[in-house]
């Protein structure tokens, strides 16, 4: 059986110049499995090595693969364009990990990775506009507009070949004083040693000894850290974006270390922030875009809770602002009962069941990449039936809309409108009974749930968000 909705997991892999980083991945950044091997300057040995990674984190409900490469990459054709400290260009590394594995993979560069996931689970989170600096041996960068990374042809986002000073260094672009000549980790060593300053000397101490005071090490911090604030202005300047995230090894010093320059107000300015994910981003980021690159199934809104819980309201409200089609149990049961007549109690359930099936049939005759509302009372079949009935639907991605109030409402509500249902429903009997099962009732928690309090008018846009902060 393919995964379903409630257990689809990706595997995202980093490919690091020590480490090759590996991660099972939920849909909600969780890592849930992790490994890693030592890296290689070798194509064959880490495609060797990012095999052995999926071997031992993969389980059946691996929908996906996600490989952040560092170098240029063009997402679109799949295809590494050219390397960091390992050269994958010559390696047909989507095909060959998805021959492997039976899985689509997605390839793309390892700051856009990282970026995927500081904007969903970290730095980025409530921000549609970024850009993001990764700091480390070189200065690698990542472009979200909108939600979507930027891409241009196909390489957009090189952001550590902005150039910052004509008569700076050279760089390994070709050209000279770009931010990653200036500003990277490599360059700050270099920094320290020609300051004289002794092995072993780092970011964070230079940080300690620049806030007490401390003439030289403020002098290199600020050799470091203008450069890359300069280029910081430029990426705001160009893509007024809401934030710029500094990430990688020294994303957290490097923030630190612009905060102590002077300041230079300007039209120009926004957040500069460190990122919060360290070295988890970049899996992370690999998992949730493989996630989302993935061939698209069929998406299921389930509005669920008990009878009486105001279920129809929120499905209807739903559908209003979404467009998005309901499918209601009773919707489907109601004709048969109003054809047949009266039936008893235990007709009328096995006609929900029937119904409920019903329903997922109709959802898996709808076009791929359909989206239903589903406004039923989840919890009167097993939770096992309902995974098989995902699979079956090709649905493979849910959200759940918990619709509750206190018990004694739901009790009235049902009382209130028994009479004017109709036969074969239970009468106001039933309201005791109801009231039972409202005070026990939970959600059925096959993905992302949001608890709706009917009592009080639902918020229609924390739903319209909830959605948005889950589907991309």
């Amino acid at each position: 059986m393919a995964p379903t909705a409630s257990v689809a997991t990706a595997i995202g892999i980093d490919i690091g110049g020590t480490h090759l980083r590996a991660g099972r991945i939920a849909a909600d950044g969780a890592i849930l499995a992790r490994s890693r091997m030592a890296s290689s300057r070798d194509p064959d040995e880490v495609v060797s090595h990012l095999i052995a990674l999926t071997d031992e984190l993969d389980d059946p409900s691996v929908a996906a693969i996600g490989i952040g490469v560092p170098g240029r990459v063009d997402f679109g054709q799949r295809r590494v364009l050219s390397g960091g400290y390992v050269d994958l260009s010559k390696v047909a590394l989507a095909a060959r990990i998805e021959e492997r594995f039976a899985r689509p993979v997605t390839i793309d560069n390892d700051a856009s990775m990282a970026m995927v996931a500081e904007a969903r689970c970290g730095a980025g989170r409530g921000a549609r506009h970024l850009a993001l600096l990764t700091i480390g041996t070189g200065i690698g960068g990542g472009v979200m507009e909108d939600g979507r990374i930027l891409r241009g042809r196909a390489t957009a986002g090189q952001l550590g070949h902005i150039p910052v000073d004509p008569a700076g260094p050279p760089c390994l672009c070709g050209h000279r004083g770009c931010v990653e000549a200036m500003s990277s980790g490599t360059a700050l060593g270099g920094l320290i040693r020609a300051g004289g300053q002794p092995e072993g000397t780092t970011a964070a101490s230079l940080i300690e000894r620049a806030r007490s005071g401390d003439s030289i090490a403020q002098r290199i911090l600020t050799t470091w850290a203008a450069p890359l604030r300069r280029a910081a202005d430029a990426i705001v300047a160009t893509l007024d974006c809401e934030r710029v995230i500094l990430g990688g090894g020294l994303g957290r010093e490097a923030a630190e270390a612009i905060a102590l320059l002077p300041p230079e107000p300007s039209w120009y300015e926004t957040e500069i922030v460190p990122a919060e994910l360290g070295d988890d981003a970049g899996i992370v980021g690999a998992g949730l875009a493989a996630l989302d690159d993935r061939p698209r199934g069929r998406r299921m809104v389930m509005v669920n809770g008990v009878p009486a819980s105001g279920k129809s309201g929120v499905a209807n409200a739903l559908a209003g602002a979404t467009g998005w089609p309901v499918y209601a149990l009773d919707t489907v049961k109601n004709p048969f009962l109003a054809e047949i007549g009266a039936v008893d109690r235990p007709f009328n359930r096995g006609l929900g069941r029937a119904s409920y099936h019903a329903i997922f049939a109709l959802i898996a005759a709808a076009p791929a990449g359909t989206t239903a509302i589903v406004d039923a009372w989840f919890g009167f079949q097993p939770r096992e039936l309902l995974e098989v009935l995902l699979a079956e639907a090709g649905v493979d991605a849910v959200l759940e809309f918990w619709c509750h109030a206190p018990a004694d409402v739901v009790a009235a509500r049902y009382r209130g409108r028994a009479g004017d249902r109709l036969p074969g429903h239970p009468g106001p009997e039933y309201a005791e009974e109801l009231r039972e099962l409202a005070a026990r009732a939970e959600p059925m928690r096959v993905g992302p749930v949001l608890e709706v309090d009917t009592s009080r008018l639902p918020d229609q846009g924390a739903m319209l968000e909830f959605i948005a902060a889950n589907w991309h």
